[in-house]
């Protein structure tokens, strides 16, 4: 077997391969060897049909296929031959498949780009930092009272937290726009779920009560035809709803989880949660300020094949996510749709891939267990979790992967400049704004 190699850009080859003719004859006439016994023709008995006449109905296809099957393993030969990682599948030009003479043709393929990692010592981190205090625990246990409250109807005037119905109907200088009315809309005051001054509006208005509202949308609002603009809205408050909280006993406290406890433990219990969810979200904003930087630092172009991976993999996400039981086809979502963050995502993996190399890093035994102990701490059964995933090999791959990558980002933190920023505990575990880096990436 012949083999040469072109670049053609930084992470394209093309590939010529030569294989030999009687490679191609010797498996064609082995097939068709194999058809003649068993193949049924008009006037012939099975396995009696001539073989000229067996190769002149079936010569042709057996060919292709066979002629396709030498492409594909003399393209992994020549792989091995050449040591040649390619980033994706080939595409086979052929370039010679007469009968009797070598095959020749041509893979077109791409490879990893050889990532030369920019220096990370001009990185610079902000790094979130928050105290969980009494009235934040006291308002988290109040939104799961909430999530389980029972709706009464009242009669005396509004207050936030109230669940309002009401009809509206909005208008800019006298003109009605599109989606600015609503029938039997339920409105929660202080949700924020109506733009700023409608809910505030409704406050201290009762049931049968019929107000004008004057509010200006937002300048940043998602229809920018609305952005910035005074309107009016003409509301009829149709029913007045106040949430009825559960009582803080073992029923209420067995919806999440936690048994055998009074309000004490249970209030420990929501602080424990919180304080896991402040330490996750404070990291998480923390990777993010990286992989933006390094990605921004490390310039290379991305392999269209492992894009095209990447797209299509984000594309069953999206169908299993929002799918539902519909017929939705992933291929049927444009690709467009996801390439901006496809790339980044590449990228990011090429990059931290490259560090991992670089620095000789290797997964490290006690942070997986420790990561384990994390995931099992938020069940009722830790050890039974802890169990699971030692057991499962595929799920242990996972969260090896998931700590190799924090070990990457404690490198680059450990030359990076990092800030500590005091915020509050409900800024802390909002999740991060899209950066330009992955608006542009």
């Amino acid at each position: 077997m012949q083999v040469s190699v072109e670049t053609t850009s930084s992470i394209e080859r093309r590939m010529t391969i030569g294989v030999p003719a009687e490679q191609v004859e010797s498996e064609v006439q082995k097939r068709l060897q194999q058809t003649a016994k068993t193949v049924k023709i008009n006037g012939f008995r099975p396995g009696k049909v001539p073989f000229s006449v067996v190769k002149k109905r079936y010569g042709a296809g057996v060919r292709q296929e066979v002629v396709g099957e030498v492409m594909r393993n003399a393209y992994v030969e020549a792989l091995a031959k050449e040591e040649i990682n390619p980033a994706g599948y080939p595409k086979f030009e052929a370039k010679s498949i007469e009968d009797g003479k070598d095959l020749e043709f041509v893979a077109v393929f791409e490879v990893q780009p050889e990532v030369e990692l920019a220096d990370m010592s001009g990185i610079s981190v902000e790094r979130e930092k928050a105290e969980i205090k009494k009235t934040d625990v006291n308002n988290m246990i109040d939104v799961l009272r909430r999530q389980h409250a029972t709706p009464k109807s009242v009669k005396r005037k509004a207050k936030k937290k109230d669940i309002l119905t009401v009809d509206f109907k909005g208008t800019i200088d006298g003109e009605e726009f599109a989606g600015g009315s609503a029938e039997d809309s339920k409105i929660t005051l202080g949700s924020g779920q109506m733009i700023p001054g409608f809910e505030d509006g409704l406050i201290g208005s009762k049931p049968e009560e019929e107000l004008t509202l004057d509010v200006t949308f937002p300048e940043d609002y998602q229809n920018a035809e609305l952005a910035g603009k005074a309107a009016q809205f003409a509301v009829t408050v149709k029913a007045n709803e106040e949430q009825v909280l559960p009582e803080m006993n073992q029923e209420f406290f067995s919806k999440y989880g936690i048994e055998d406890a009074d309000e004490e433990k249970f209030t420990s219990e929501i602080l424990k949660n919180m304080e896991r969810e402040l330490a996750q979200a404070v990291s998480n904003k923390v990777k993010q300020q990286i992989i933006d930087q390094l990605v921004q630092l490390n310039e290379f172009e991305v392999p269209g094949s492992m894009l095209d991976q990447e797209v299509d993999r984000m594309r069953e996400d999206a169908v299993r996510q929002f799918g539902g039981g519909s017929e939705m086809k992933a291929e049927s979502l444009p690709a467009e749709l996801f390439k901006d963050q496809a790339t980044k995502r590449v990228k990011t993996g090429l990059v931290f891939s490259a560090i991992v190399k670089n620095n000789d890093l290797n997964v490290d035994a006690d942070q997986v267990n420790e990561k384990i102990a994390q995931i099992a701490s938020t069940y009722q059964d830790p050890e039974q979790v802890v169990e699971y995933y030692k057991g499962n090999q595929e799920q242990m791959s996972q969260v090896e992967s998931v700590v190799l990558e924090d070990q990457v980002v404690e490198l680059v933190l450990s030359k990076a400049t990092i800030k500590d920023v005091k915020v509050s505990y409900e800024d802390a575990v909002k999740p991060a704004a899209p950066s330009p880096v992955e608006k542009e990436a």
